[in-house]
């Protein structure tokens, strides 16, 4: 049975290096899937934009990122699925291998958490937050972005209370945590 892991956790503290980090771990029978991806590809087709400069972590992505969250919320309030269908067809779609693990590296949203549960059922989701205190996300490259930091996309999983699991992600050393999240996420 597969099983699909959802990360969220504020910007900056690494859900997508955790995600990196787990899949390399889990090697070829897993898959990581971003919500973001199809939101940044369809602002990009909409825009004529560089897609690769908005799905790196720079400050082309920046640049763009208010609008990008504006625009996607009006579609989320239409269909509020919407992008995690999309990336999980997307994922379906180009994987040629069977896949064990889906590690989706960025629910932002209750509404991203409640569609997996209604499609897959709480026995294939686990939700994992992950947290790191303001000087490390800071150290990160965070600087609080009125706008960004304030609204939904950041703060609508605050007070989610929920989570399967909650783990902070402050270390340097990471290899410790990698093994403690394959424990409790029950990977190995």
């Amino acid at each position: 049975m597969m099983k699909i892991i959802l990360i969220s956790g504020k910007r900056k503290c690494g859900k997508d290096y955790i995600a990196e980090r787990l899949q390399k771990r889990l090697t070829n029978c897993s898959r990581i899937v971003r919500i973001s991806e199809p939101i940044k590809s369809e602002w990009a087709r909409k825009l004529q934009l560089d897609l690769s400069a908005l799905l790196s972590d720079g400050p082309y992505k920046e640049k763009y990122r208010r609008d990008m969250i504006v625009w996607s919320d009006e579609v989320r309030s239409r269909d509020y699925g919407y992008f995690c269908r999309a990336a999980m067809a997307e994922a379906m779609e180009t994987t040629d291998h069977p896949i064990s693990y889906i590690i989706v590296s960025d629910i932002r949203r209750k509404n991203d958490i409640k569609w997996f549960l209604e499609q897959y059922g709480p026995q294939m989701v686990q939700t994992l937050r992950l947290t790191s205190r303001i000087e490390v996300r800071k150290a990160r490259g965070w600087k609080f972005t009125q706008g960004i930091d304030d609204v939904t996309s950041e703060c609508d999983l605050d007070d989610y209370q929920s989570f399967d699991h909650v783990v902070a992600n402050d270390l340097q050393e990471d290899q410790q945590l990698i093994e403690h999240l394959l424990d409790i996420l029950q990977l190995k």
